[in-house]
């Protein structure tokens, strides 16, 4: 009943830039924390940032802060990830979670209840 859906990976070469989208369906993202989370081959699926319901608080994995930015359209029921100036180790499944409150805690001290089935990027050096 709940889903959802990413989109917007692909195949790009360092030092560009994608914005992957996150739609959900069967429930409304206004009282939902959500982060995005992304797993690189042979490791181990990693929290990469959480924004609050209302989008007043961001918090960010230290590898991807200044380079990405999560915001979020609860009128649209999408969360988004800009990612710039991308490295070959961002090369990943990137996810999208939901998480059952308003509010973020630091990343690696959230839990999530709902997860995407992911969209994949891949940068080239």
């Amino acid at each position: 009943q709940v889903q959802f859906v990413e989109s917007g990976g692909g195949l790009v070469m360092a030092g560009e830039s994608l914005r992957l989208s996150c739609v959900a369906s069967g429930l409304r993202l206004d009282y939902y924390a959500m982060g995005w989370f992304r797993q690189a081959p042979g490791k181990e699926r990693e929290e990469i940032s959480c924004i609050s319901s209302g989008s007043s608080n961001t918090y960010y994995e230290d590898s991807i802060k200044g380079r990405f930015i999560t915001s979020r359209d609860n009128a649209k029921n999408t969360v988004y990830l800009q990612m710039n100036s991308l490295k070959p180790e961002d090369t990943a499944v990137y996810y999208c979670a939901a998480r059952a409150v308003s509010r973020c805690n630091s990343i690696g001290k959230n839990t999530y209840d709902s997860w995407g089935r992911g969209t994949r990027v891949t940068v080239s050096a």
